[in-house]
């Protein structure tokens, strides 16, 4: 009698542990991090094609009393942060760019160089695959090339200008536009894997072959990017 009762006390005990542990996993997943594929190679260097990131939900959170304060880090977004947000053209993608232009700043690209303020702008991160720059007085067109020339334009209030950092394959808010406030989810933090999802085609989507691409993972993996930190 006294085995079955210590059997169902520890069994209860498990229970709980797991179901805390649950409970604590979904909180934290929905509350405070995100996990976040890179898709696309917008973002090289900084982002590569198949890095997995956790996102800080709460690095822009603006706390709503005076002792969430106390805790919150309540951090303004600032220019060349790198951002996840809502896409504002399908509210069901996540985008991640870098910040260019904050509300009421004025922004301009005179053959790839970056003007905001009338002030040009240090881009240590940016990278072009063209070799030349087009001129000014060339037409614009994202369908052939790139917006090496924009604007200016000014952000309009509770807005924010994006740009990927690979200029000459991404679209972003010289294409679509600017990205309301409320859209932002929040600040990648680390990256927690990484594999070269470019090398070699993507396979089918059958069982078989989702097996076989999950095993290419070790390979294909760089073991060198897990646990960055994104800044």
């Amino acid at each position: 009698m006294d085995m079955k009762k210590k059997d169902k006390g520890l069994f209860r005990e498990y229970f709980e542990l797991i179901a805390e542990t649950a409970v604590f996993v979904f909180f934290v997943m929905t509350f405070v991090v995100q996990a976040f594929q890179i898709p696309t190679g917008s973002m090289i260097p900084k982002l590569l094609v198949g890095d997995f990131l956790l996102v800080n939900k709460m690095a822009y959170a603006k706390p709503a009393s005076f002792f969430e304060g106390l805790f919150l880090p309540n951090k303004a977004i600032r220019r060349k942060d790198i951002v996840v947000f809502k896409w504002p053209g399908d509210l069901t993608k996540d985008f991640v760019k870098r910040v260019i232009g904050l509300e009421g700043d004025k922004v301009e690209i005179r053959t790839r160089r970056l003007y905001v303020n009338d002030r040009e702008v240090d881009e240590p991160y940016k990278i072009h695959k063209n070799d030349e720059a087009r001129s000014k007085d060339e037409v614009y067109d994202y369908g052939t090339a790139v917006g090496d020339n924009f604007g200016p334009i000014t952000v309009p209030p509770g807005s924010l200008f994006v740009m990927g950092d690979n200029r000459d394959d991404s679209l972003d808010s010289r294409a679509w536009g600017f990205v309301p406030l409320a859209n932002i989810k929040g600040k990648p933090w680390v990256i927690y894997f990484s594999y070269d999802a470019e090398r070699g085609a993507y396979l089918k989507t059958g069982v078989r072959d989702r097996l076989k691409k999950f095993l290419s993972f070790v390979p294909k993996a760089r073991w060198t990017r897990i646990l960055t930190v994104v800044n």
